[in-house]
């Protein structure tokens, strides 16, 4: 009898749990969300640029790493002195944050179209007026201008962009929308937030997946790596490779390929011997392809890693100099990109090991005249002819030395402002500036007007007035050689006591 009492209760009990796990699958079901049994990731139930809002937060990823204590610290205000802000998904404001209201910048729906919701973005009069304002601040070369306007006008969000740009020249780092979210995920990163920063990533892809006016794709491999998202890397590519081509970039072709060899080296994926093989037999073969495809990648990869090559890889043609040397140059805008962002990514002895297997794999390949290779050289000269405006645009917000330095002329020599970096060429004002008073340049600085000559769309032969302004400025720079060279003429410099003696006079020297 008690045996048959337990067998009852145990089976009631599993009754129960049958019926509450299928009325949270229900609920769960009713709001989107779906469990998954064991085996598969939850990934694969949601879109791939699913956005968890939770981890928009860098916060949370701190609190992970550290614990709540270490992160918030004394961070308990009084809740007498404790202001109130609204938080948002994006923003977490502070108690030191000025007061926010209605900066005058709103959304609106445009338009319905195949399913979709367009907006657009629209200024009221108020905040033309600080646009102007600001416009003018910046022509101004002054960042005092842009901090006094700012205090006026705490959330004007082109001020604030320029300003972070200042302050980043100035190594002082203590955004339109999607300028801010990538300056932002960037700083995240370099924060130590690489799981908040792929969050951001995927939002930015999210606000137009077609057109990617900052490039995310040539970044979002780099944040999953660095977060160890291995399997949601992998069915990006899946996913996307068909109509996107993505492995047609090299920072695709290369991260894929990794991810499949950290998977292959998981503890759990060892267990399941099978899977590790078939997840190291795909990085293998992706690796040798991305080799083949783009040979210009190793020597600077291995140069940034502090490796010396073999020399039978170093001497050989494929990877020789003349890999770098015959690329198209968009080509080689986006391996300086790839190199010099993920290069610590590869110093890993194991994944250092995996790369030379393959590498001599790939000379074997060569040598017996693989006709991939012949197919991948044709690709490469017609396929790379010229980088989109997107690609410099992401390149320039990247910040990267070794991509940057790889910019064509014809981006590098046009003038570029923190705030929007190279603008869409059909992009469409929603209001005009007016146009400003000459008489304003008399009033000016005479330093100030001086290195406003020096920009190339500045023209002392507009009208009688400006050139007049030019002939003053003529006699006003003269004076101002002449006051230099006086001063410099009459500055001495002390010679500093050695540090044999430091307490002797000077006369003792003579």
């Amino acid at each position: 009898i008690v045996g048959d009492l337990q067998v009852n209760s145990a089976t009631q009990k599993d009754r129960l749990g049958d019926d509450i796990d299928s009325v949270l699958a229900t609920l769960d079901k009713s709001n989107g969300v779906s469990h998954q049994t064991e085996g598969s990731t939850r990934l694969d139930s949601r879109p791939i640029l699913y956005v968890e809002h939770r981890n928009l937060n860098p916060d949370t990823e701190l609190k992970r790493y550290f614990g709540a204590r270490a992160v918030m610290g004394d961070q308990r205000p009084r809740q007498r002195q404790r202001q109130y802000h609204r938080s948002t998904w994006m923003t977490f404001p502070k108690d030191t944050w000025p007061h926010f209201s209605k900066p005058g910048i709103s959304m609106s729906l445009l338009e319905s179209r195949d399913g979709l919701q367009y907006f657009t973005f629209e200024h009221n009069r108020d905040y033309q007026q600080v646009q102007f304002k600001f416009l003018d601040a910046v022509e101004s070369m002054d960042p005092n201008n842009i901090i006094v306007l700012l205090q006026l006008n705490p959330y004007h969000i082109d001020s604030l962009l320029q300003l972070s740009d200042v302050c980043r020249l100035q190594e002082d780092q203590e955004m339109g929308l999607e300028t801010y979210c990538i300056l932002h995920m960037m700083f995240l990163e370099r924060r130590g937030c690489p799981r908040t920063a792929l969050e951001f990533c995927k939002l930015i892809l999210n606000l137009d997946p077609e057109n990617d006016p900052l490039c995310m794709l040539l970044l979002v491999d780099f944040l999953c790596l660095r977060c160890r998202e291995y399997a949601a890397l992998i069915r990006l590519f899946e996913e996307w490779e068909a109509h996107r081509n993505l492995s047609q970039l090299p920072n695709f072709a290369f991260s894929v390929a990794l991810s499949h060899f950290h998977l292959s080296q998981k503890e759990e994926e060892a267990e399941r011997l099978e899977e590790s093989q078939r997840h190291r037999h795909q990085s293998n073969g992706l690796l040798q392809n991305a080799l083949i495809m783009f040979p210009s990648v190793l020597m600077p990869l291995l140069d940034l890693c502090t490796v010396q090559p073999d020399s039978a890889v170093s001497s050989h043609q494929f990877f020789g100099p003349k890999s770098c040397l015959g690329q198209p140059p968009a080509l080689a805008e986006l391996v300086s990109l790839y190199v010099g962002r993920i290069h610590g990514l590869w110093k890993e002895s194991g994944v250092l090991l995996w790369l030379e297997e393959n590498v001599h794999g790939v000379l074997s390949r060569v040598n017996e005249e693989d006709p991939l290779v012949e197919d991948c050289i044709i690709k490469r000269k017609v396929r790379y002819q010229s980088c989109p405006r997107n690609i410099h645009r992401h390149v320039i917000l990247s910040e990267i030395k070794e991509a940057i330095s790889s910019l064509p002329l014809e981006v590098t020599t046009q003038p570029m402002m923190g705030f929007d970096p190279l603008p869409p060429l059909d992009s469409v004002p929603s209001h005009s500036r007016p146009e400003r008073q000459n008489a304003g340049a008399s009033n000016e600085s005479t330093l100030s007007t001086f290195f406003r000559s020096l920009l190339p769309n500045f023209n002392v032969q507009d009208d009688m007035e400006v050139a007049q302004a030019g002939r003053e400025l003529n006699q006003e720079v003269n004076r101002l050689m002449v006051a230099m060279r006086d001063m410099l003429a009459n500055i001495r410099f002390q010679e500093p006591p050695r540090e044999d003696n430091p307490d002797r006079d000077e006369e003792e020297w003579d």
